[in-house]
């Protein structure tokens, strides 16, 4: 990954100026990577002297509540004083981290779209970004957005200016991201980039645990019953997926974030190259899809499920039933084996 160094100095030119009010915003259902970008970010530039507000559009998982200064995140959904509408229509400048369109903002893109005068700066990762952003780090060649602001903080100050709680913050994203450093560009410069952090103060065992190690027991039962009562195969072995209804997630008392990680349990079986979760919500079924090797699930979600992503890891909508859902989604992966992209 390597950053524009023109635009670099004019994101220098544009946080020159003292106090100026930004809001961080970050995508639906926030993960690691979501909120320890902003948190990190946010520290970057309160240390300028610059008033900051991070939003998120719902609540992130609450196996990210101890993180240092997560409870300064306003969530959008739960705001009844009106603190993130009233930031976001007076700032200056609005950094979306994390996502490539506004649109991936749902109850909150409304919002951001009002405030026609800030500029708008994108810090992600993910394929095909919308373009109407002022400034632009796209790069889905990196393996997270906190590497991505892990790279913007070197160029503009050095790595003297990471702090340990922004260390801590920037690898919460790295490590979730790239399933604790199992996949997505796993370069030598992530690695040194990780060596930073550590050399900061930061306790990886502390960080794993508190991450992936803090689940209540719903969360674990949901888990077996997902694996032993909902995960079908098909396509002589190598596609999976798994559906929960709402009143099943009820019944394992479920919260925002149990299913994290679900999808990549089949991934774990050795014929497997595909596999999908379809999650019911009130108005929609969300879908996440993933692969390995050189099956691209972000051609299949862009195809498919209106969606998109990565090429190992991505997502979209069904607006149908959840047994229409399903037939479209074995009708779809016979299709795309068929044009050749299953292997």
């Amino acid at each position: 990954m390597e950053l524009s160094k023109k635009g670099i100095e004019c994101l220098r030119e544009l946080l020159a100026p003292g106090n100026r009010r930004i809001v961080i915003v970050t995508h639906t259902n926030p993960d690691g990577d979501a909120v320890g970008s902003s948190l990190a970010w946010a520290e970057v530039l309160r240390g300028m002297g610059h008033a900051v507000t991070c939003v998120v559009p719902n609540k992130y998982p609450y196996f990210l509540d101890w993180m240092q200064g997560i409870d300064e995140i306003v969530i959008f959904k739960n705001d009844t004083e009106g603190r993130a509408a009233r930031a976001i229509a007076e700032a200056d400048i609005l950094f979306c981290l994390d996502f490539n369109a506004i649109s991936r903002l749902e109850i909150l893109s409304e919002t951001i779209q009002a405030n026609t005068t800030a500029r708008r700066v994108l810090i992600d990762h993910h394929l095909s970004p919308d373009e109407d952003f002022y400034l632009s780090f796209s790069h889905p060649d990196a393996s997270s957005t906190c590497y991505v602001v892990y790279a913007i903080v070197e160029a503009l100050f050095g790595t003297e200016a990471i702090t340990c709680r922004m260390a801590e913050a920037l690898y919460v994203g790295m490590m979730t991201d790239t399933g604790n450093f199992a996949f997505s560009f796993l370069t030598p410069e992530l690695f040194r980039a990780v060596a930073v952090l550590v050399e900061k103060g930061i306790r990886i065992p502390d960080i794993h645990n508190n991450v992936y190690n803090a689940y209540t027991e719903g969360r674990a039962r949901l888990f077996g019953y997902a694996i032993n009562r909902k995960m079908e195969i098909i396509q002589d072995g190598t596609v999976a997926y798994m559906s929960l209804m709402e009143n099943e997630m009820r019944r394992f008392q479920f919260q925002q974030g149990d299913s994290e990680g679900f999808v990549n349990y089949a991934l774990t079986i050795k014929k497997m190259k595909m596999s999908a979760m379809f999650l019911a919500h009130r108005k929609f079924i969300r879908v996440s899809l993933r692969s390995r090797g050189d099956v691209d699930v972000n051609l299949f979600a862009r195809k498919y499920f209106n969606g998109g992503g990565h090429k190992n890891a991505a997502g979209g909508k069904s607006f149908l039933t959840m047994q229409e859902t399903i037939d479209h989604y074995i009708r779809s992966v016979r299709e795309f084996a068929d044009e050749g992209h299953l292997g």
